[in-house]
């Protein structure tokens, strides 16, 4: 998203995002009036997935999600939760330099995508939650903005004759359950919410994404903002290989959800090697050949 302003800070070199100016756009776009069908789908899709959890939950960990106060009151209304503590990133870290092993549900919605370590924050995760304790969570991923992504490129290098990073990098769905199994979490599920939204413009979502606060927050991003032709060519590109016969254009949001248990003896156990009690080949009634044995048909 062509968006600049902004200081940048003095940051370690793994780091991506510039999250002080990151908030500071969030709170601009709370101000200003929010646009929040994203997270008003998460949410939906998260009270359809805490249905099919049959238990109740003592305490939450609602951590990083925009209007944290509202869902609050939701998750204690739904009567399947007790208590609710709103935590932040930073606030996790805390806990788990403090008491771990507080919570038996931990939530974040539409967050994690502008984290600088999310292996390191999965794991605070697990070790704030008690043994049996889930998580669950969404964030955007995959093919999100991805027409917007090449339409910026294209229009870029067709003017300035180079490409800056406009639009953040998304974590693909393949490796978050790797991601899930390397913080400690046992029988990790991921799966994608794919929504597809109709816009008049190119111009129409990006001011969509700025009353998001989702702009442009890269530490690498260019401070040079773009130029009206660039933007405008953009928008041309953008019309000229997504739009529908109508004349509106396709915008791609991937919501990526997470979910992982913290590891109980009651879990289901992999079972060890060697303890199988049927034999693969039989199952699948296939001759088997002695290693070095090359299959073929056999010599009189």
């Amino acid at each position: 998203m062509p968006e600049n302003e902004g200081i940048p800070l003095l940051i370690a070199p793994h780091t991506i995002f510039d999250r002080e100016l990151l908030r500071e756009r969030q709170r601009r776009a709370a101000k200003k009036g929010a646009e929040k069908f994203l997270l008003e789908r998460a949410a939906e899709e998260l009270f359809a997935r805490l249905g099919t959890v049959t238990r109740k939950f003592s305490r939450a960990a609602l951590i990083e999600t925009p209007d944290a106060e509202a869902l609050k009151r939701r998750l204690l209304a739904s009567g399947q939760i007790e208590a609710v503590d709103i935590l932040n990133i930073e606030d996790t870290t805390e806990v788990v330099g403090g008491t771990s092993s507080t919570y038996d549900l931990a939530i974040t919605l539409l967050s994690m995508q502008w984290l600088n370590d999310l292996p390191g924050v999965l794991a605070q995760i697990k070790r704030v939650l008690k043994p049996d304790g889930l998580l669950l969570a969404a964030m955007i991923g995959g093919d999100t903005l991805t027409e917007l992504r090449d339409a910026l490129a294209s229009a870029e290098s067709e003017i300035s004759g180079g490409i800056s990073p406009r639009v953040s990098p998304f974590v693909e769905v393949r490796t978050l359950g790797g991601l899930l199994q390397r913080a400690g979490l046992a029988l990790p599920v991921t799966d994608v919410d794919r929504v597809t939204v109709r816009y008049a413009s190119a111009l129409e979502l990006m001011r969509d994404l700025r009353r998001m606060g989702a702009t442009n927050t890269l530490i690498e991003r260019s401070r040079k903002p773009l130029s009206r032709a660039t933007l405008f060519r953009a928008a041309d590109i953008y019309r000229e290989r997504y739009a529908d016969k109508d004349g509106r254009v396709r915008a791609t949001f991937e919501i990526q959800w997470l979910l992982g248990w913290a590891p109980h003896e009651s879990q289901q156990q992999p079972l060890k090697p060697g303890s199988a009690k049927a034999r693969l080949a039989d199952a699948l009634r296939a001759v088997e050949f002695p290693a070095g044995e090359k299959a073929g048909p056999k010599k009189n």
